[in-house]
């Protein structure tokens, strides 16, 4: 094993914890992973899918990930309003790390 050539003097200089702090969370991987596996989800579709979290926290955590631009949101000029989200490149390259975490928690957890 290679030995850690950087002592943090502060936790978030820490790219993992920076990672968590982005991505991490209760409810933004179960996000991200609904969209790798369906592709584009209204607001709704995310809201059935995710048992337990409310509307208001799904909003929260939705704006969160685009301003991470991790998703990206797009509304159409329709009525009712109509919006749909999807993960952008730098989202779908979450994909082999959200397969990992997975893979280790079925064999470890």
């Amino acid at each position: 094993m290679n030995k850690i050539e950087k002592k943090y003097d502060n936790a978030n200089e820490c790219p993992i914890t920076t990672f968590m702090d982005k991505i991490g969370g209760k409810w933004k991987p179960v996000i991200v992973w609904l969209l790798l596996k369906n592709g584009t989800m209204r607001f709704n579709e995310l809201d059935k899918g995710i048992a337990g979290i409310t509307q208001k926290m799904l909003s929260q955590q939705l704006k969160s990930l685009e301003d991470e631009n991790i998703l990206k949101r797009v509304t159409y000029p329709v009525v009712p309003p109509k919006v749909e989200y999807s993960l952008t490149e730098k989202g779908k390259s979450l994909s082999e790390v959200l397969e990992q975490i997975m893979q280790w928690s079925i064999n470890n957890l």
